[in-house]
């Protein structure tokens, strides 16, 4: 594996329109331990992640490696966690120099990521032309 990607195994459920449907189980680091079914930290889940295919080598039912850039996965976590997470301190700490009411703070603070989420929304076309996986023969 290179060490600029990111790869998953998985699964082909579904293919329409150039689109292919590939269903991964994303698992922490522990969930592979010998010790895990009696540890509750744990952690197992199914995706589905889209994949616009390239060439029609591929049919339901195959196993591929789902691949990603590094820095893009650095970059998702930046603006679905790290942005956020500022905005909300950021905004706190503003108004706390304006207001004395914590709990009005707080929901002011929280209600910032509705622009966010708006924004996010408003830049989905680009974002996912950014964000893009490909996949390979295993």
């Amino acid at each position: 594996m290179n060490d600029e990607t990111i790869r998953h195994r998985g699964e082909i459920i579904a293919i329409k329109e150039g689109v292919a449907k590939v269903r991964i189980m994303q698992t922490s680091a522990c969930a592979e331990c010998h010790a895990k079914g009696v540890c509750t930290a744990s952690d197992q889940k199914e995706k589905i992640i889209e994949v616009e295919m390239r060439h029609d080598d591929f049919s339901i039912g195959d196993e591929v490696y789902v691949i990603v850039q590094k820095s893009l996965g650095i970059n998702a976590v930046l603006l679905a966690y790290i942005l956020p997470f500022a905005l909300i301190i950021i905004t706190m700490a503003i108004l706390k120099n304006f207001m004395a009411n914590d709990l009005l703070i707080g929901t002011i603070s929280l209600g910032m990521l509705l622009p966010y989420i708006v924004l996010l929304r408003v830049f989905r076309d680009k974002l996912n032309a950014k964000f893009k996986f490909q996949i390979t023969e295993i």
